[in-house]
């Protein structure tokens, strides 16, 4: 016991993930209040954000577009 140090394994079981080139993730673009009121199919998720932005003093960073989906 004393006299033989401890091996480390090889590789460890939860490596790093290789990526994939041959799959990229889709994106959407993210748009500003402007772009969804000038949208002509209106979703959910732009009703609502343009909702939010009409209220006084609101502050906005934009919202990701389905609609822009890459």
């Amino acid at each position: 016991m004393a006299g033989k140090p401890q091996q480390k394994p090889a590789s460890k079981p939860g490596g790093k993930k290789k990526k994939s080139d041959a799959h990229p993730q889709p994106q959407m673009k993210i748009v500003t209040v402007d772009t969804c009121i000038a949208c002509p199919a209106k979703c959910q998720r732009g009703i609502v954000y343009m909702n939010k932005m009409g209220q006084p003093g609101a502050i906005g960073y934009g919202v990701p577009c389905i609609l822009t989906l890459k």
